[in-house]
């Protein structure tokens, strides 16, 4: 039975919906280099936006947070070795730029697929996107994040233990909302610790580097966020697009999620068409003000579920709240002096978690990988998606471009998958293998 809220009771449920995607979405600017600030700020509007798009009333309860599946494109487009501007002297801000402008295009993706939606129904438009091309996506996206997780460890490994361990203990023994909010308590737990260990025992990093560090964002309570205007090349365009399939699959599952759990039919009311496009044009302005694309947050599906509170006004009083955050550069500074240590314990379990969600959208679709059509198709994907990006680099000349198909791995996946999926016939079981003695 749905829970009935006071206006009092709606503004404390927005604070929690605020914690439960606190630690997902500042984790994106402190993996990337974007701004604190601004993600906070196009988290908040882009929810403010799905939800006038969708209609206020009768939107679904969601919040959009800062995605991980684009921060794969923007580590490929801001790689100092091997991304598109390597060597050419570009500052990492203006590399961000070019990342920022292929996730503000990749958002105008999302309203050609609500297009075809709506001319030729939600049915058909699966066959041609279905679980067996998406979920290896995810897999993908997943898999591609790992060594940045050993990367952002290795300065300071007890630390990135701690923050492993915390999050294992709530995820796995935590009541109620603690078991909502895993990655941020362990960020905290963490964070604590490293307190100690700065101020109190006097330690440093292995390295002899400073544990903590404040300041960066400045120490004024309330300031503009430092927005930035995108930048567009074809091959950051390029690199960026085929992220938007994992978060369409993605938001398409928590309207499902979200349909089942609320008895409300938010497939068809007010219908995917609508709340594609509110997701499409946050991740435009998100793109479009400096920030990350935006994705429906399965941690606050998760609250939702717990409270039974389906009341969208909950959802946008907590947009609101992320927004008057992105304002306060002190608040920013207390987040970037979080060691990158940390956040490398945290990324173990969210990109494990990724790829982990990739398998089991196979398992819950019930993809049969006894026809060879879905294995031929989830083999290639695996295999073209990692090993472009993972073996030795691949340019192939068109014109007088030079296009390195070592960063358009996941592009290549993508399409060969969809290909596959149209051409292949289906129902051609694999022989069983007997033993051999």
């Amino acid at each position: 039975m749905e829970r009935k809220l006071s206006n009092a009771g709606r503004a404390l449920m927005g604070i929690q919906h605020l914690f439960a995607m606190f630690g997902a979405t500042i984790l994106v600017p402190l993996l990337t280099g974007l701004s604190v600030q601004v993600t906070l700020l196009a988290v908040g509007l882009g929810t403010i936006i799905f939800h006038v798009i969708s209609g206020p009333k009768k939107a679904p309860p969601v919040f959009l947070g800062s995605s991980f599946a684009f921060m794969v494109g923007i580590r490929l487009i801001t790689d100092p070795v091997a991304g598109p501007f390597a060597g050419t002297g570009m500052a990492q801000a203006e590399k961000l730029a070019y990342a920022t402008g292929g996730i503000m295009v990749a958002g105008f993706l999302y309203l050609l697929l609500a297009l075809l939606i709506k001319l030729v129904g939600v049915k058909t438009f699966m066959k041609y996107l279905p679980t067996v091309v998406t979920a290896p996506t995810v897999i993908l996206i997943g898999v591609m994040l790992a060594p940045f997780a050993i990367d952002q460890s290795s300065g300071n490994l007890f630390l990135a233990l701690a923050t492993i361990v915390i999050i294992i203990a709530f995820s796995v023994w935590g009541k109620g909302m603690t078991k909502i909010i895993p990655i941020l308590l362990g960020i905290v737990g963490a964070y604590l610790i490293a307190l100690l260990m700065h101020f109190v025992f006097g330690m440093t990093n292995p390295d002899g580097s400073a544990i903590l560090s404040f300041g960066r964002a400045g120490t004024d309570i309330v300031g503009l966020p430092p927005l930035m205007a995108p930048r567009f090349s074809v091959l950051s365009i390029l690199i960026m697009l085929p992220f938007a399939l994992a978060t369409i699959a993605e938001h398409m599952a928590d309207m499902v999620i979200l349909s089942r759990i609320s008895g409300r039919d938010y497939i068809n009311d007010p219908g995917l068409v609508r709340t594609l496009c509110g997701d499409g044009v946050a991740t435009i302005v998100g793109g479009g003000i400096g920030g990350p694309a935006t994705t429906t947050y399965s941690e606050n599906v998760g609250v939702v579920t717990i409270t039974r509170v389906f009341d969208p006004r909950v959802l946008q009083l907590a947009g609101i709240y992320a927004i008057i955050l992105g304002f306060s550069p002190l608040f920013a500074s207390l987040i970037y002096s979080i060691p990158n240590a940390i956040i490398g314990g945290a990324s173990f379990i969210l990109y494990g978690m990724i790829a982990a969600v990739g398998i089991r959208n196979l398992v819950d679709e019930k993809v049969n990988l006894a026809d060879m059509k879905n294995c031929i198709i989830i083999s290639l994907m695996l295999v073209i998606g990692l090993g472009l990006r993972f073996g030795n680099s691949i340019t192939i000349a068109i014109g007088e471009t030079n296009l390195p198909l070592d960063r358009l791995g996941v592009v290549i996946a993508v399409v060969v998958g969809i290909v596959l999926n149209i051409v292949l016939p289906s129902d051609k079981p694999l022989e069983k293998i007997s033993d051999s003695k």
